[in-house]
């Protein structure tokens, strides 16, 4: 087929297939775009078939996106009304400067008000919270993470080692495996409103 125009194979000889941009159609020719980013994907939502991609199988540190593992993770697992009780180790490991909501040790919070914590303020003792609420504490936590990742067919280079995306050389994942997690999130109604609100 070499020297073809693709579906030109099923065709007789000598015929060839018809230009998809023929000229006077009115439809401009794709151009692959320009993204400034290390890598990207760009993904059908409905179906989960990558249309594009930059770098999709480059490891990189996926920072707060661990969070929407997290999320999913939590809904999966808790009802919207549990209460997590907040302890001194969910509230006080925390890197300087991270974003925080001010939670102290013995506040308690339901799912719901954790899960608008974690996804509209990036409130990372609220990550560390669920995680223990959930898992007993991060490092058990981190271990579901990776579970749910090859649950969701991930490549084996998706690792979480926390749950909220610290800074770890064991917590990567690829562009194309966030794709996959960010898809398996929206499919989920209730995560897809806290992503979307």
């Amino acid at each position: 087929n070499e020297g073809r125009q693709p579906g030109a194979e099923n065709q007789p000889s000598g015929i060839q297939a018809a230009d998809p941009n023929p000229a006077g159609s009115g439809i401009l020719p794709v151009t692959e775009p320009e993204i400034a980013a290390e890598g990207a994907v760009l993904m059908d939502g409905a179906t989960g078939k990558v249309l594009y991609g930059k770098n999709p199988d480059q490891q990189f540190y996926p920072a707060s996106i661990t969070k929407v593992m997290t999320a999913l993770l939590t809904l999966e697992r808790c009802k919207m009304g549990d209460m997590v009780n907040f302890s001194a180790s969910a509230t006080t490991n925390l890197e300087s400067g991270a974003v925080s909501l001010n939670i102290t040790e013995g506040d308690r919070l339901t799912i719901e008000q954790c899960l608008y914590g974690l996804m509209l303020k990036s409130a990372n003792e609220i990550g560390n919270g669920l995680a223990e609420h959930i898992a007993g504490s991060v490092q058990s936590f981190a271990e579901l993470m990776n579970q749910k990742a090859r649950e969701l067919g991930l490549s084996s280079s998706a690792r979480f080692a926390n749950c909220i995306g610290l800074y770890d050389p064991d917590n990567v994942c690829t562009v194309y495996d966030m794709a996959m997690i960010l898809w398996a999130a929206m499919e989920n109604n209730v995560c897809r409103t806290f992503l979307t609100e």
